[in-house]
Protein backbone atom coordinates (compact mmCIF):
# COMPACT_ATOMS: atom_id res chain seq x y z
CA UNK A 1 0.00 0.00 0.00
CA UNK A 2 1.41 3.20 -0.90
CA UNK A 3 -0.38 6.51 -0.26
CA UNK A 4 0.64 10.15 -0.23
CA UNK A 5 0.01 12.55 2.05
CA UNK A 6 -0.16 16.53 1.08
CA UNK A 7 -0.62 19.72 2.83
CA UNK A 8 -2.44 22.41 1.79
CA UNK A 9 -2.31 26.36 2.52
CA UNK A 10 -4.88 26.73 5.45
CA UNK A 11 -4.46 23.77 7.81
CA UNK A 12 -6.12 21.58 4.97
CA UNK A 13 -4.86 17.89 4.31
CA UNK A 14 -4.79 15.58 1.66
CA UNK A 15 -4.52 11.92 1.98
CA UNK A 16 -4.66 9.92 -1.13
CA UNK A 17 -4.64 6.17 -0.59
CA UNK A 18 -3.46 3.37 -2.93
CA UNK A 19 -4.05 -0.27 -2.96
CA UNK A 20 -4.88 -1.86 -0.17
CA UNK A 21 -5.33 -0.17 3.36
CA UNK A 22 -5.11 -2.74 5.90
CA UNK A 23 -4.33 -2.92 9.88
CA UNK A 24 -0.05 -2.30 9.26
CA UNK A 25 -1.00 0.44 6.44
CA UNK A 26 -3.39 2.63 8.93
CA UNK A 27 -1.11 2.78 11.53
CA UNK A 28 1.83 3.88 9.44
CA UNK A 29 -0.96 7.01 8.21
CA UNK A 30 -2.54 7.57 11.87
CA UNK A 31 0.92 8.06 13.12
CA UNK A 32 1.89 10.91 10.18
CA UNK A 33 -1.29 12.69 10.10
CA UNK A 34 -1.86 13.11 14.27
CA UNK A 35 1.30 14.69 14.71
CA UNK A 36 -0.13 17.46 12.96
CA UNK A 37 -3.77 16.67 14.49
CA UNK A 38 -2.30 17.25 17.69
CA UNK A 39 -0.31 20.61 17.24
CA UNK A 40 -3.65 21.95 15.86
CA UNK A 41 -2.63 22.81 12.27
CA UNK A 42 -5.04 20.97 10.71
CA UNK A 43 -8.68 22.21 10.16
CA UNK A 44 -9.35 19.06 7.29
CA UNK A 45 -8.46 16.10 6.24
CA UNK A 46 -9.79 14.94 2.34
CA UNK A 47 -9.21 11.57 2.05
CA UNK A 48 -9.30 10.66 -1.66
CA UNK A 49 -9.99 6.78 -2.32
CA UNK A 50 -9.69 7.20 -6.09
CA UNK A 51 -6.92 4.62 -6.53
CA UNK A 52 -7.72 2.57 -3.32
CA UNK A 53 -8.62 -1.39 -3.82
CA UNK A 54 -9.35 -2.61 -0.50
CA UNK A 55 -10.07 -1.36 3.11
CA UNK A 56 -10.80 -3.80 6.13
CA UNK A 57 -12.32 -2.79 8.86
CA UNK A 58 -8.81 -0.89 9.82
CA UNK A 59 -8.90 1.34 7.18
CA UNK A 60 -12.36 2.46 8.36
CA UNK A 61 -11.43 2.67 12.13
CA UNK A 62 -8.85 5.06 10.95
CA UNK A 63 -11.22 7.65 9.07
CA UNK A 64 -13.71 7.39 12.16
CA UNK A 65 -10.41 8.04 14.37
CA UNK A 66 -9.31 11.17 12.89
CA UNK A 67 -12.81 12.71 12.62
CA UNK A 68 -13.14 11.95 16.08
CA UNK A 69 -9.70 13.35 17.03
CA UNK A 70 -11.23 16.69 15.34
CA UNK A 71 -14.62 16.79 17.03
CA UNK A 72 -12.77 19.52 19.95
CA UNK A 73 -11.74 21.68 17.20
CA UNK A 74 -14.43 21.65 15.08
CA UNK A 75 -12.48 20.02 12.08
CA UNK A 76 -13.75 18.86 9.02
CA UNK A 77 -13.49 15.63 7.13
CA UNK A 78 -14.76 14.69 3.56
CA UNK A 79 -14.36 11.59 1.09
CA UNK A 80 -13.76 11.18 -2.38
CA UNK A 81 -14.00 8.82 -4.53
CA UNK A 82 -15.11 5.67 -2.72
CA UNK A 83 -15.84 1.88 -4.83
CA UNK A 84 -19.46 1.45 -4.86
CA UNK A 85 -18.80 -1.16 -1.76
CA UNK A 86 -16.58 1.45 -0.14
CA UNK A 87 -19.53 4.33 -0.75
CA UNK A 88 -22.15 1.43 1.05
CA UNK A 89 -20.00 0.65 3.98
CA UNK A 90 -19.55 4.45 4.47
CA UNK A 91 -23.50 5.38 4.19
CA UNK A 92 -24.44 1.84 7.15
CA UNK A 93 -21.45 3.57 8.98
CA UNK A 94 -23.45 6.42 9.30
CA UNK A 95 -20.65 8.69 7.35
CA UNK A 96 -22.54 8.77 3.98
CA UNK A 97 -22.62 12.77 4.43
CA UNK A 98 -18.80 13.15 4.20
CA UNK A 99 -18.49 11.61 1.04
CA UNK A 100 -18.79 14.34 -1.46
CA UNK A 101 -18.81 14.18 -5.55
CA UNK A 102 -16.23 16.38 -5.80
CA UNK A 103 -12.98 16.94 -7.60
CA UNK A 104 -9.94 17.47 -5.02
CA UNK A 105 -9.93 20.92 -6.16
CA UNK A 106 -13.40 21.57 -5.71
CA UNK A 107 -13.17 20.42 -2.30
CA UNK A 108 -10.05 22.38 -1.23
CA UNK A 109 -12.13 25.93 -2.97
CA UNK A 110 -15.47 24.48 -0.75
CA UNK A 111 -13.04 24.60 2.34
CA UNK A 112 -12.08 27.71 1.66
CA UNK A 113 -8.21 26.44 0.67
CA UNK A 114 -5.50 26.91 -1.86
CA UNK A 115 -3.85 23.92 -4.02
CA UNK A 116 -0.75 25.27 -5.30
CA UNK A 117 0.96 23.07 -7.82
CA UNK A 118 -0.72 19.59 -7.63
Amino acid sequence: MKHQLLFVEDGIAIIRLKGELDHHATQIIRDEISQSLYRGTLRAIIWNLKDLQFMDSAGIGLILGRMRDFVPTNGQTVILHPSETMKKIFQYSGLGSYVWPTTEEETIAELGGILNGQ
